[in-house]
């Protein structure tokens, strides 16, 4: 018994030690829990560790240990997100990752767990654009207005941000705190939680703390908390982030609030767009001078009286504290709810001055306060007009190499831009260009002179100057400015008429033509030649090339060029042309030409018109050839396959063009307005008006018919009997849809697009042509059956020249041509298919480059994410130089512009430029004028009625070996018919601006060493032309 009880004893002795032992324990545990709850001594030193472990540096090329984030506002506004696809489109541009960020393998792992990177994340960035030596052209900055460091704020409203958000941030006694946890703050967030479970109208308050807040805004999916994963993603990023520096956080506190301050989102204004950060939030919402707010509140903090009145100071305040405020709901509380912020914001100035933030006059000032809502804010940009034209030319090109839509979310990118311009120079030339507006300078340049600026207001002229220079590199940008007061690029965004700078285009494919001809039959033997010669209805080049080589046996291509320059037309303008699908004449700008028979090289150089014009003629003929082995003279040696394809062709053309005309006539017109607007245009006879109505509506009874009748002739006496017999005559199927359009004078396609629309209200253009197909064969069957050989012959000329001046706009776009057609007309040679600037500026790239097509570069180099874990750096590595032009040809075509300066058109520059060493770089180009008018003929071809569209003048010139670009003045709208000028005024203003350029031609030789050893690599990967 005793035993018994004292193995008892013993049980009950070990179960009470060990009951002792685990509330000891759980007391130790629960302790060393308050403590780190207190101190965050444990967090401190794991989560510093893993701080220390996240690194990345920069290395060569691109790499494979780096990630990029998918969403985030921060990330998405800085285009991180989007720099793996930026990388690609680059790439494929001609660009070359020279240099990325390498991540270590901890970073690797730690992001691939689904946690934002921790870096130092810049307060403030967007993107800068440098010139070629790194002179600054334009920042931009978002957000404007920040506070550079801590101290900078000023401490009342440090105390408001942390009395709304984060109280105990600032708790000194804890030195090692995680400062992304309040538990305070978070417990209350918990029982406010469960309190709002049964009561709805408990107000919850989040238990985010700001170092947690930063973490959403910034990098969360539309800076939003969707879920308690997201929530601990956030928690264990600002925790990391918070111990980076080390395991003490007093100065990582600090950070957090500068980091708030400055990036807290406060919703989109109209005008200024997404608005971030205090400073920028009180002058976009308020007004208020972010320098004018920051020494009023320092003036409070101070006890000083500074320039605001306490009412002013008061005003600042309480403006302040509503933005801290407004970030809870920031477009409810900014936008469509400003009263229940007033609301919420005197509450809290009166619960802070309670608590001693501030004094109670303070608190009383400020709630009297009404500081009203600003209506209008902008962004502020460079206002410097060199680097403003010089900006929105790498920017529009931005946009497209980019992928990006607007020009606000490209200046928010974290990007440096390194381009090829000369800001000092692109400065000289803007200020010379905008001086030409002031009638004084215009004066003393000499430009009152006839065909310059003799007439007009020199205030309506814009100029623009493209200048490009020739190096190993590409052809690289120096100067692209203009003195219109605007971002329009005019070099780049424009369709002009040109005028006879059209003549430097058909020159070089007239060459092309000759070397071409050459090449086909320089090889043959004199016996193959001529018999090919008698066989043949040869082509008026084709012809002149055999008897060329015929005539000289020791030939090469060159000699042949030159004699091609030599061939001679006449410049009568007597001659009536059949191009473009009628008769048209043409005329000489200078009548002493009228009677002359001259050389190409003397009509190039003196730009006569007619002797330009047969010369295209020329051109068509022998494509025409090329293709059917006969002239338009001859086409009855046609195959007659052929030309039954080529009548489809013209019924096909002819008919997309009136289908055009008729849809725009009647699309936006309701079903029974078209209808009626229809018959208004037909002649009230009773067979045409029942013709078009049955044709129209083919189900409509007889009743419905004769109401009809009887409503559009209201004075005619119808007969039942004659309105059963027209309601029969006309009925569906009796009549092909273009007998109907013969019956009522109307055009078969008029016809069937008001039905095909009354049918199909939906349906667009493309739609329309693709259904029409077939009907607009049908209508023109009468061209396939006709007995006139003429008509036929008519129809398929048209077709011809038109396919002949799509192989010449073939050549044409191998040159740089901008545009997707030609006008199929002989005019094309003097200016009628428009071109652009920048397009022929880059044709004399190709022509001063021995007829080598180079990459015309812009932009060197673009670095995103500079000093980020996400930094690529992209350098322009553009491909090597492809031939488009034979060198014989190039040299051939240089000579010729260096003739228009000798002795032309343009030897107002026949000097040059004179270099230090003596040296003359001389100058080579071709001028062109355009006068676009808007013409009214009437019947018999009789001009009733003229007036102007704009007025061009252009100089596409080179200078020297290296330089080239063009020049122009444009004068837009109806003023236009006041002025004369001519071609003579853009060679003038570039003699005015060579000084400046001058200094571009001066070069080092360890310059022109590595031009040359650079050249040298080029010309190996070049693409041989015999190919």
């Amino acid at each position: 018994m005793g035993t018994l009880l004292n193995s008892t004893k013993y049980k009950t002795a070990i179960r009470i030690s060990a009951w002792f032992f685990f509330l000891v324990l759980a007391g130790v545990c629960i302790a060393a829990i308050v403590r780190e709850l207190q101190t965050s001594r444990f967090q401190a030193r794991v989560f510093s560790e893993i701080a220390e472990k996240l690194t990345y540096e920069l290395d060569n090329g691109p790499s494979s240990a780096i990630r990029f984030p998918l969403y985030g506002p921060y990330d998405q506004r800085l285009g991180y997100v989007r720099i793996p696809e930026w990388s690609g489109k680059l790439t494929a541009d001609g660009f070359t990752v020279t240099a990325q960020a390498h991540w270590s393998e901890d970073m690797l792992k730690y992001t691939d767990l689904g946690l934002f990177p921790v870096y130092p994340e810049k307060m403030c960035t967007g993107m800068t654009i440098y010139d070629r030596k790194n002179y600054e052209i334009m920042r931009t900055s978002f957000p404007q207005r920040v506070y550079p460091g801590f101290g900078d704020i000023p401490p009342i409203l440090t105390r408001m941000l942390l009395y709304v958000e984060n109280r105990d941030l600032f708790d000194e006694s804890a030195p090692y705190r995680n400062p992304a946890i309040e538990w305070k703050r978070q417990a209350k967030a918990v029982l406010d939680m469960v309190i709002s479970l049964v009561d709805d109208s408990h107000n919850v308050v989040g238990g985010s703390t700001l170092a947690t807040q930063i973490e959403k805004f910034r990098h969360s999916r539309e800076g939003r908390t969707t879920n308690a994963i997201e929530k601990l993603r956030q928690i264990v990023t600002a925790s990391v982030r918070a111990y980076k520096t080390g395991e003490k956080t007093a100065e990582a506190r600090k950070r957090i609030v500068l980091d708030y301050m400055n990036s807290i989102p406060l919703a989109a204004a109209p005008g200024f767009g997404e608005v971030i950060g205090l400073g920028d939030g009180l002058w976009v919402w308020y007004g208020m001078d972010f320098q004018t707010v920051n020494r009023s509140l320092w003036d409070l903090e101070l006890g000083a009286q500074g320039l605001n009145t306490p009412e002013q100071t008061a005003a600042v305040l309480k403006a302040a504290l509503s933005i801290f405020l407004s970030q809870r709901r920031p477009s409810a509380y900014l936008l469509s709810s400003r009263d229940a912020l007033e609301d919420l914001t005197q509450s809290y100035l009166r619960l802070m001055a309670n608590d001693g933030l501030f004094s109670p006059a303070v608190r009383d000032a400020a709630l009297a306060a009404k500081p009203p809502f600003f209506k209008k804010a902008g962004i502020s940009y460079p206002s410097d007009t060199s680097r403003q034209k010089a900006a929105n030319l790498v920017r529009s090109r931005l946009l497209g190499k980019l992928g990006i839509k607007r020009f606000y979310d490209l200046d928010r990118i974290d990007v440096n831009v390194k381009t090829t311009i000369d800001l000092n120079l692109q400065k000289k030339v803007t200020d010379t260009l905008e001086s030409l507006q002031n009638p004084d300078v215009v004066k003393n340049s000499g430009l009152l002179a006839p065909y310059l600026l003799q007439d007009g207001d020199p205030m309506k002229v814009i100029y623009s100057l493209s200048l490009y220079e020739k190096t190993s590199a590409g052809n690289l940008l120096r100067v692209q400015t203009n003195n219109y007061k605007g971002p329009f690029n005019i070099d780049e965004q424009t369709k002009l008429d040109l005028g006879s700078s059209a003549k430097l285009r058909t020159l070089v494919h007239y060459l092309e033509i000759i070397e071409e001809i050459y090449k086909i039959y320089a090889g043959m033997n004199d016996s193959a030649m001529a018999a090919f010669y008698t066989e043949n209805t040869l082509d008026p080049l084709t012809r002149w090339g055999i008897e060329y080589l015929r005539a000289n046996p020791k030939r090469d291509l060159q000699m042949m060029l030159d004699a091609a320059m030599e061939k001679k037309y006449s410049a009568s303008p007597g001659e009536r042309f059949f191009t473009g699908g009628g008769l048209h004449t043409f005329a000489n700008f200078n009548k002493d030409d009228n009677r002359r028979i001259m050389p190409v090289r003397d009509a190039f150089k003196a730009s006569v018109n007619l002797v330009f014009i047969r010369m295209m003629r020329d051109m068509v003929y022998y494509h025409i050839f090329q293709r059917y082995g006969t002239t338009p003279r001859d086409l009855e040696k046609i195959e007659e396959s052929k030309k039954m394809r080529l009548l489809s062709a013209f019924a096909d053309k002819e008919g997309k063009f009136f289908i055009r005309r008729f849809h725009e006539k009647y699309n936006q017109k309701e079903p029974a307005e078209a209808a009626q607007l229809l018959f208004d245009g037909i002649s009230p006879t009773p067979p045409h008006l029942a013709a078009v109505f049955r044709f129209l509506t083919p189900d409509e009874p007889i009743d419905v018919f004769e109401k009809f009748l009887k409503e559009h002739l209201p004075n005619s006496k119808l007969t039942e009997s004659y309105i059963y017999k027209l309601y029969g005559d006309y009925a569906p199927g009796k009549f092909t849809l273009a007998d109907i359009g013969y019956i009522s004078s109307v055009h078969p396609l008029e016809l069937w697009i008001v039905r095909y629309i009354q049918e199909n209200p939906e349906a667009g253009i493309q739609q329309i042509l693709i259904d029409s197909q077939d009907v607009r064969q049908e209508v023109y069957k009468w061209l396939f059956k006709s007995r006139s050989q003429r008509k036929q012959f008519q129809r398929i000329r048209q077709i011809i020249e038109l396919e002949a001046f799509q192989d010449i706009h073939r050549a044409w776009k191998n040159l740089g041509y901008p545009f997707d057609y030609l006008v199929p007309s002989y005019a094309t040679s003097i200016g009628s298919s428009a071109d652009r600037p920048g397009a022929l500026a880059e044709l004399s790239g190709i022509i001063l480059n021995s007829g080598i097509r180079n990459p015309m570069v812009r932009i060197q180099s673009l670095q995103f994410g500079v000093n980020t874990p996400y930094e690529t750096r992209l350098v322009q590595e553009g491909p090597p130089g492809v031939r488009v032009l034979g060198e014989e040809v190039a040299k051939t075509l240089k000579n010729a512009m260096l003739n228009v300066v000798a002795e032309g058109t343009a030897r107002r520059i026949k000097d040059g430029v004179v270099l230090k060493d003596g040296h003359i770089a001389l100058l080579g180009g071709k001028t062109g004028t355009g006068d676009n008018r808007y013409k009214t003929f009437g019947p018999g071809g009789i001009l009733i009625s003229s007036r102007a569209v704009n007025r061009t003048a252009i100089f596409v010139f080179f200078i020297g070996d290296r330089l080239f670009g063009t020049i122009t003045a444009y004068v837009a709208g109806p003023s236009a018919d006041d002025f004369t000028f001519s071609s003579g005024l853009p060679v003038q203003v570039l003699k005015m601006m060579l000084p400046d350029l001058a200094p571009l031609l001066e070069i080092s030789k360890l310059e022109i060493s590595e031009i040359e050893e650079k050249c040298t690599e080029n010309s190996k990967k070049i693409s041989n032309w015999n190919k």
